[in-house]
């Protein structure tokens, strides 16, 4: 750890650290919006290989055309500019550190994009389809069913947030434990109780249906098992 520099100095550090992070994702998305179009397509895939005849996409808003494409640009923008963001982060605070604080931190950012990425591609291949498919089997024989652009981006926006974030929880316990503020002894008397707030948590962050809530339910449940394994190895090596 290095000796500190003055506090005028610092405020002026973070003030162009948080400008090159900014910039980093203005570019990113100024780049990636030519391509909104297609970006918009790829998200909404799994759910137009899942429609039949008579039921589409619609937009019920005159601008939604154009703002949904753009947000959902904006979103891949600022995962693709993570990286950066963290290194320019990185930067500032990591002459303040110890050794193994440095270590603590990368491995957390590291580990911790992987399985977002993760998280958020297992929503989109696995979860996506069984979701869309159970939805559209739902539907009356009766009723054509016209799903609002608008209304599908936040529907898969929170669910690849769920998911990815999800993702993050062998990483949370891996962090406690090694940081001494929680027992592996005390998370697996815990198990019990873990389950059933990874039901109530799939139940907050999932539509309202039973299917989406195990899909989020199950893995959250098989991740903190993950993590209470990890966290057994890494206390046997210490």
């Amino acid at each position: 750890m290095t000796h500190f520099k003055p506090f005028i100095q610092q405020l002026i550090e973070l003030r162009n650290t948080l400008f090159r992070a900014s910039v980093s994702f203005i570019i990113i998305f100024i780049c990636l919006s030519f391509y909104a179009n297609d970006i918009y397509s790829f998200f909404s895939a799994p759910l137009i290989a899942k429609l039949t005849d008579g039921n589409k996409l619609v937009s019920t808003g005159l601008t939604s055309t154009f703002l949904v494409p753009i947000k959902i640009t904006a979103f891949v923008s600022f995962l693709l500019s993570l990286p950066f963001i963290f290194y320019q982060f990185w930067r500032f605070i990591s002459p303040g550190l110890y050794k193994k604080e440095k270590k603590l931190i990368l491995f957390s950012f590291v580990s911790g994009f992987i399985l977002f990425f993760i998280g958020m591609t297992f929503a989109y291949y696995l979860i996506f389809p069984i979701i869309f498919n159970f939805f559209i089997l739902m539907t009356p024989t009766n009723v054509s069913l016209m799903i609002d652009i608008s209304n599908y981006l936040d529907l898969i926006l929170s669910l690849l947030i769920s998911f990815g974030l999800a993702f993050e929880v062998p990483v949370i316990i891996i962090i406690l434990v090694t940081l001494g503020w929680v027992k592996v002894k005390t998370l697996e008397e815990a198990r019990p109780y873990m389950i059933v707030i990874a039901f109530i948590v799939s139940a907050i962050l999932t539509p309202p249906d039973v299917i989406s809530q195990l899909c989020l339910a199950i893995p959250l449940w098989f991740l903190y098992e993950i993590g209470l394994l990890v966290s057994k190895r890494i206390n046997l090596k210490a």
